[in-house]
């Protein structure tokens, strides 16, 4: 049963060799566009956003250190 199977894919007619034209297949400056456009953006994106986290970072230690200096003049006060 296995040979007759082989023996069938064998005699099977072969698929025909696709011609493309290499000038539909490429980009073209539209797509080197494209392509530009969207690297802007992702670095714009990735700019903006250690921009934001180190903002949030700053004020976090800003906000713990004001946090430990009232601390600080509580335990002060009560003494």
């Amino acid at each position: 049963m296995h040979h007759a199977l082989a023996t069938l894919v064998a005699a099977a007619t072969p698929s025909p060799v696709p011609t493309v034209d290499p000038d539909l297949v490429t980009p073209g400056p539209v797509g080197f566009a494209v392509i530009a456009f969207i690297a802007l953006a992702v670095v714009l994106l990735v700019w903006d956003m250690m921009r934001r986290i180190r903002r949030a970072r700053i004020r976090g230690e800003i906000a713990e250190q004001l946090d430990a200096e009232e601390r600080m003049r509580d335990g002060d006060g009560a003494s």
